[in-house]
């Protein structure tokens, strides 16, 4: 493979064999279960890069079932976003994920910046409940439950929340071990065709763990949950600050 060749062909490692495909990244019937709770305002200026700012004492505790997305199977996901504002236009900074595929691990790293771990969650109904666990090897750090479908959201203030913007800080380090790449990312989702949305009574529970340290944003209390069922696109995204050409 020459030069030429080599500069066609390579989007994703490995070079002759991506680990994922290239977008637009569609997910089909993707539900969420959402518990906003109160943390620690200092907790959260510890871990919100600027120049983002912290919306009050907020956090997003969000676990996510993904049956059917192009490229990248079916998975679930959990994590937390914070919610923000940047220049006074609000949306969301993803703290934390962890996921149980490769190949939305390796894209959302790469492509994003998203900071994706490999663990395993799990969202599923038990009868009248509905229970998003948490997973790190063997250890249990997360469980959140809410009441099945209690009460619907209006439709257009749950679209409205869909289709703020979302920030990642994407850092690729070079062959040296410095940052190659830093730099504040924002994107949006597209195309959300909201089948759902419903409240009930929530409850979460985190646990302390040195390599997934969800618990450094303690619950204080819980807020409200969220449950939402839709059809979106994961829209891919643009820099907005660069930390490293200042």
């Amino acid at each position: 493979m020459n030069i030429e060749q080599v500069k066609r062909h390579a989007f994703a490692m490995p070079l002759t064999n991506p680990a994922y495909p290239a977008g637009p990244y569609r997910f089909i019937n993707r539900e969420y279960m959402v518990i906003t709770y109160r943390t620690d305002r200092a907790a959260l200026e510890r871990v919100v890069p600027a120049p983002l700012e912290p919306i009050d004492d907020l956090v997003k505790y969000e676990f996510i079932r993904m049956p059917d997305s192009t490229g990248f199977g079916d998975y679930t996901e959990s994590g937390q976003v914070i919610p923000v504002t940047l220049n006074g236009v609000r949306g969301g900074y993803t703290h934390a994920m962890f996921l149980n595929d490769h190949p939305p691990i390796a894209g959302g790293r790469e492509l994003w910046g998203f900071p994706k771990k490999l663990a395993n969650p799990t969202l599923e109904h038990d009868v009248d409940t509905f229970v998003g666990t948490l997973d790190y090897g063997k250890t249990r750090l997360a469980v959140g439950t809410m009441g099945y479908k209690h009460r619907t959201l209006p439709a257009d203030t749950v679209l409205a929340s869909l289709k703020e913007p979302n920030f990642l800080l994407k850092i690729i380090p070079h062959v040296d071990g410095t940052a190659r790449i830093c730099e504040l990312v924002r994107y949006y989702l597209e195309d959300v065709d909201l089948k759902g949305a419903w409240t009930g009574p929530g409850a979460l529970e985190l646990r302390s763990h040195a390599l997934a340290p969800v618990a450094e944003l303690p619950v204080r209390e819980v807020v409200s949950a969220t449950h939402i069922l839709a059809d979106l696109t994961l829209g891919l995204g643009e820099v907005v600050f660069d930390y490293l050409a200042r």
